[in-house]
């Protein structure tokens, strides 16, 4: 037993700079910013639509075409991380830039807090941490939801610092102050994004949990008292007006949250994603039965080789993941006005999972989820650039655009297509580059702080998004903001049959167009009625998503409510 409790002091004793893994490691994790630092552009779809709010937000009603177009109302609520941030960052660097430099923060972030979190629970770095960086560029980074990222990010970094502050920690002569600790990353991680809020309090709840298993079960509410101090931000939002709004599942939740467990590794290659998401699930449920048989071949006959009883999955992670896998299910996926919160802990979840396989292997071992992760990263790097090159030849459109234009965006995003569509939200340089109104900002009433003065009903998000098939012909006649604008600029892989009545075309590239507009403010009464089907595979699509609002209507937009802009 003492030599147990020497052996124990001594691992807690090393330090991380000496360990040659968490050198590599932290070199793998500083290799997630290459997507950032390789392109041009910010590729991730709804970041241009941030950074146009934050050009509005910061204006302050200055120029006088933000302040013709816009309004912004601040409002505290659980999604203002890099909103905050931008603040110093846009003063120093400029907002482009300087919203640049905090994206490029991001994915480093994150993977230091999952190199941190292995290191402070075991001091040592495996295959639990390899395969968590995989995760780094989630769907949820890709998206643009930044906010949830960073806030994510912060939670790992929080979490793993609670860790060393606990009795087997570096830093236990402060455990009397843990909940001091919590209390402050509580309200910092809750400020950045409410989902990522969540993830900390399980991920602390699950860790106490495990630790006081052999307690006995009076005792198993315990993990509760100790996260206690986390839900102060509850106070806010009871509080402080506009920090909640109405929550729901959407129609037909049960066929959403089955399909999102399909794309919870969703980046550009369909079958690179699959493959990794199926080694991840066979990495859990193979540690978890190694964990089964290790313990009934001690409890039967005293062991066996490796199956001498040990745990091949933390506890003090595992039951983490387990409890944001559950909540992935139980979740609303729209909270405080916001899409998709059940989806990040989907991703969110099964990183905690992987990062509960305890096992260190031989180096040549650990090469193989360090592969998995570089071709991941490699991938994600070479889609930017190719993306970014596209970005180019669009803005090349902002040439002929004047300033204070109106401009109606239309982008044709397929849904027969599993990559990406990152030009969803380009048209936000126009409004960084042109102070322009563009209907492709996230501007609900009552749900976002940015609102949009002119432009006729619905000009916002996602009245931008042309979602139809790619075997159905690209009709923009009916295109309704075009009638509330000056600008047409249609970005798609396809070519339009029709533009709006009366439109003159100005300008045409690869992928895009730009054409001006009469701006008569009046739709046609041919466009307010649904249209037939244009071809059998339409047909066959309508019949399956017959249940959804204005599919048939040529341009509409994408039927399903915004996301979450951050």
């Amino acid at each position: 037993m003492l030599l147990r409790t020497a052996d124990e002091a001594l691992i807690r004793s090393r330090s991380w700079y000496r360990s040659a893994s968490v050198w590599a490691a932290l070199i793998l994790a500083l290799a997630s910013a290459l997507p950032v630092l390789m392109a041009p552009h910010t590729e991730m779809i709804d970041f241009p639509a941030h950074m146009a709010r934050y050009a509005v937000m910061l204006d302050h009603g200055a120029n006088p075409w933000f302040a013709q177009y816009y309004s912004f109302e601040w409002k505290w609520t659980g999604n203002l991380g890099v909103d905050l941030l931008i603040f110093p960052f846009a003063k120093i660097f400029g907002l482009e830039a300087g919203a640049r430099i905090i994206v490029a923060l991001v994915p480093p972030l994150t993977g230091i807090g999952i190199v941190w979190s292995e290191w402070a629970l075991r001091r040592r770095i495996g295959v639990g941490t390899l395969l968590g960086l995989s995760f780094i560029w989630s769907p949820m980074l890709n998206l643009g939801l930044v906010n949830y990222a960073l806030g994510q990010a912060l939670a790992l970094i929080f979490f793993a610092a609670w860790v060393e502050m606990g009795p087997r920690g570096v830093w236990q002569r402060a455990m009397d102050w843990r909940w001091l600790l919590l209390l402050a990353a509580g309200l910092v991680v809750w400020v950045s994004h409410i989902s990522a809020w969540a993830v900390l309090i399980v991920m602390v709840a699950g860790a106490d949990f495990s630790q006081r298993l052999g307690e006995g079960w009076r005792r198993w509410w315990r993990p509760a008292l100790t996260s206690l101090p986390m839900f102060v931000p509850v106070i806010v939002m009871v509080l402080i007006p506009g920090t909640s709004s109405d929550n729901s599942y959407g129609r037909f939740w049960w066929l959403y949250k089955k399909s999102t467990w399909e794309r919870a590794m969703r980046d550009t290659n369909w079958l690179l994603d699959h493959v990794s998401l199926w080694a991840m699930g066979s990495a859990i449920v193979l540690g978890l039965l190694l964990t089964a048989l290790s313990m009934g071949l001690k409890r039967w006959k005293g062991g066996w080789w490796f199956l001498d009883g040990r745990r091949w999955i933390d506890g003090r992670l595992g039951w983490a993941g387990l409890g944001l896998l559950i909540l992935s299910w139980v979740v609303p996926r729209h909270i405080s006005g916001g899409d998709l919160a059940d989806y990040r802990l989907i991703t969110t979840g099964l990183m905690v999972c992987v990062m509960a396989i305890d096992w260190c292997p031989p180096w040549w071992v650990l090469s193989a989820p360090a592969g998995l992760y570089a071709v991941r990263l490699a991938t994600t790097t070479l889609s930017w650039q190719e993306d970014s090159r596209q970005t180019d030849e669009i803005l090349t459109a902002l040439n002929y655009l004047p300033e204070g234009a109106k401009v109606a965006s239309v982008v044709l995003t397929p849904r027969e297509f599993w990559w990406f569509n990152k030009q969803e939200h380009v048209g936000g340089y126009i409004v960084i580059r042109r102070h322009a109104l563009v209907n492709m900002n996230f501007a609900l009433p009552h749900i976002h702080m940015l609102h949009v003065k002119e432009g006729g009903p619905g000009f916002a998000d996602p009245s931008h998004r042309l979602l139809q098939s790619i075997y159905q012909p690209v009709r923009l006649d009916c295109i309704r903001p075009a009638y509330h604008a000056d600008w047409l600029l249609y970005v798609g892989a396809k070519v339009p049959e029709t533009l709006p009545d009366h439109a003159q075309l100005v300008w045409q590239g690869k992928d895009v167009l730009l054409a001006q507009l009469p701006n008569t403010g009046i739709v046609p009464d041919r466009c307010k009625k649904p249209r037939l089907p244009d071809s059998p595979a339409q047909r066959k699509i309508d019949a399956k998503l017959k249940h959804m609002p204005d599919l048939k209507l040529e341009g509409s937009a994408n039927p399903h409510p915004p996301r979450d802009d951050d």
